[in-house]
């Protein structure tokens, strides 16, 4: 498509370049009416024998008339093979009387190839050659009697004609292979500089691109600049002055914008952002890719995302250009938040769901357990009951009001998870995991429901003080198997058989 484009516009030159020459060439078929009084002068002078003054006021006719026609061409078709044709065609009549009439010019028969040249045209150029020498082969056909009549070296008009002949032929043959070959070159140059002109309006295009969308980026984000490493500069893309400030990249390892974000970066992310902006590893981390990211916390603003995006680089993928971007993600961050507890919270009671149980457990394997780390198992008393004879819904009610009594009674020393139907485990950290378990089952016998009034809950646990040197999952089971045993004497003491 490139290339179709191209040839386009060079046809679109030709045309407006044919135009400009016919002018020129019009022009000068007019001052050409002025070789006629110039010859009577120097006829008057005695310069030219063979010329009369009649023949010098033809050539000012014949000069004029040309002129008139060809500007009457030109205005009908200015832009047309016709009116160029029409131009070389009046250099060749003019050409063919002067040489009647005796006026003999030296290279006058080369002017017309020549001219034609200058319209860079191939099929003008072979027309202008091949009439050209048809002319001259006239024109000498009408004047070799005369002309061999007045040497001495010729015994007649044939053979002064051939002899003349075989030279204008010849140099007619040096003549086409010159100006063939200068035509030639000619298209060649003009080709090229428009093929170099079509691949440097597409790079001005895609950077005018690059530039709308840089323009349309930095309404995004809060602080973009642009990095250029070719010429060691910074330039703020929001700014409207759009000033250039010079990097020194072999003492300066940031940006004016760092100098400014640094101060108000969490203390404990500093040496991170630090390392994650240093411009003097910028290019190497960046190569081949398109970007790279990071997150960091703003004391005053909250979550910001650092990053750098590639906007021009070398063939082997090393960055010339960045652009570097700071935009507040605080809300994303909050949504993010807020995805990761809905993803780790149990819908119905809004405790901590399974997912996190697990999760949170594996965070203490392999480590050194606190003394104060308890492992609490626990089971809502006839739950399968309530939801046999009085609904799901009262089911329900039981399930949210075990929730809520282990969350007042446990907030401020742990997490509570809804693991199973009934199941809830609880990691705390307490010394006292004994009195937990009692006010737990105090705040459930207080508990009323709409549907329920009683609500009982075995409860194990298993802590690391009682059971130093095991590891979580074994404290787990031994909660789970002391829940067991609540359960059971439970269900002894309400006289319930657990097998019916």
């Amino acid at each position: 498509m490139k290339k179709e484009q191209t040839v386009r516009e060079f046809e679109d030159f030709l045309t407006e370049n044919r135009g400009r020459v016919n002018r020129s060439l019009n022009t000068a078929l007019w001052l050409f009416a002025i070789m006629g009084p110039a010859l009577a002068v120097g006829v008057k002078a005695g310069f030219f024998q063979d010329i009369t003054y009649r023949s010098c006021a033809i050539i000012t006719g014949l000069c004029l008339g040309l002129a008139l026609l060809h500007f009457i061409f030109y205005k009908l078709y200015p832009k047309e093979r016709r009116t160029a044709l029409f131009s070389l065609i009046a250099l060749d009549i003019l050409l063919v009387y002067m040489s009647y009439t005796h006026v003999n010019i030296s290279l006058s028969w080369c002017i017309v190839p020549v001219l034609s040249l200058l319209f860079c045209d191939t099929g003008i150029y072979f027309y202008a050659i091949i009439v050209n020498y048809l002319v001259m082969f006239a024109s000498l056909l009408m004047t070799a009697a005369y002309d061999a009549s007045v040497r001495n070296d010729f015994e007649h008009a044939g053979a002064y004609f051939k002899d003349v002949i075989a030279g204008y032929t010849i140099e007619t043959i040096i003549l086409f292979l010159a100006t063939f070959t200068m035509l030639r070159l000619i298209r060649s140059y003009f080709k090229e500089i428009f093929t170099q002109n079509a691949l440097i309006h597409a790079h001005e295009k895609n950077m005018e691109e690059k530039m709308e969308l840089l323009d349309s980026m930095s309404q995004i984000y809060d602080h973009v600049n642009l990095v250029d490493f070719q010429d060691s500069t910074e330039m703020s893309l929001r700014d409207s002055n759009s000033t250039k400030y010079n990097i020194d990249l072999d003492a300066q390892r940031h940006t004016i914008m760092d100098q400014k974000l640094k101060g108000r970066v969490e203390p404990e992310q500093y040496d991170e952002f630090m390392r994650f902006t240093d411009i003097k590893t910028v290019r190497r981390r960046l190569a081949k890719k398109k970007s790279i990211s990071a997150d960091f916390v703003d004391v005053v603003s909250g979550w910001f995302r650092a990053q750098f995006i590639t906007v021009d680089a070398t063939i082997d993928g090393i960055p010339n250009r960045v652009i570097y971007t700071i935009q507040n993600v605080e809300e994303e961050k909050r949504r993010e938040q807020q995805l990761i507890k809905i993803s780790e919270t149990d819908e119905m009671t809004r405790l901590y769901n399974r997912r996190s149980y697990d999760e949170d457990l594996d965070s203490y394997r392999g480590r050194i357990l606190s003394k104060k780390l308890v492992i609490f198992c626990v089971d809502v008393n006839g739950l399968k009951t309530v939801n046999d004879t009085m609904g799901h819904a009262a089911g329900d009610e039981l399930i949210c009001g075990a929730a809520k009594c282990l969350r007042e009674v446990t907030e401020k020393f742990g997490k509570v998870y809804r693991t199973g139907g009934d199941e809830f485990m609880m990691i705390l950290h307490t010394d006292a995991p004994e009195a937990v378990r009692e006010s737990i089952m105090q705040r459930a016998a207080a508990w009323r429901g709409e549907n329920i009034e009683n609500l009982t809950m075995s409860i194990g646990y298993a802590s690391v003080a009682d059971h130093p040197g095991e590891s979580v999952d074994k404290l787990e089971q031994l909660a789970d198997a002391e829940m067991y045993k609540e359960k059971d004497r439970y269900y002894r003491e309400k006289g319930i058989d657990r097998r019916k």
